[in-house]
């Protein structure tokens, strides 16, 4: 596999490397040992997956409390996204800032999103799969987010932000100087 890094500390893009014949493709998409020694010494306890319907469905931007703040690893199965995160680590140099990388089923990249940043994505074109595991179990009381729109972070959504598809819940969230921020595990 192939990575590269950030200026915010700590967020990896990995490549797996696709081999193939007159069969199709093979590829490794997750190793432990090489994870540990190349992006982050964690485990993994949970695989989450989620479909979308509609092209311009958005989703977060989410984070979870101590001490079940979460560290993602994010790929799509299926479609495309244009995927999300957001330093909202107080005393990091990079605070509020973010990264956004489109994944494709086609490119097979796979954003690593550690704890202590803000996770969302869109939906690029309709009928997308996202795969994603995380370091902590997803607990209700622990759930946080920030809207999406936050003029002090300034996502620059590759959609028409006035007609996406969002939930209820996530339009409500607050601005990231409103947020919750107790992230330390």
């Amino acid at each position: 596999m192939h990575y590269k890094t950030y200026p915010l500390s700590g967020l990896a893009l990995i490549t797996p490397i696709a081999h193939g014949d007159t069969r199709g493709q093979f590829m490794e998409t997750f190793r432990d040992d090489w994870f540990r020694k190349h992006i982050a010494d964690v485990t993994f306890v949970q695989d989450n997956q989620a479909f979308s319907a509609t092209k311009g469905t958005l989703r977060g931007l989410h984070y979870q409390l101590a001490p079940y703040a979460q560290g993602k690893l994010v790929r799509c199965l299926k479609g495309a996204i244009f995927d999300v995160a957001v330093d909202i680590r107080p005393e990091s140099p990079t605070f509020g800032q973010w990264v956004g990388e489109v994944l494709t089923a086609e490119n097979r990249h796979q954003l690593w999103v550690p704890e202590g940043f803000a996770h969302g994505y869109c939906t690029l074109i309709a009928d997308t799969e996202v795969f994603y595991k995380v370091t902590r179990h997803y607990m209700p009381a622990h759930d946080r987010g920030i809207r999406f729109d936050d003029p002090d972070i300034g996502i620059d959504w590759p959609i028409d932000i006035s007609d996406t598809i969002l939930s209820t819940k996530d339009r409500a969230q607050p601005h990231l100087k409103e947020a919750e921020l107790e992230l330390k595990s």
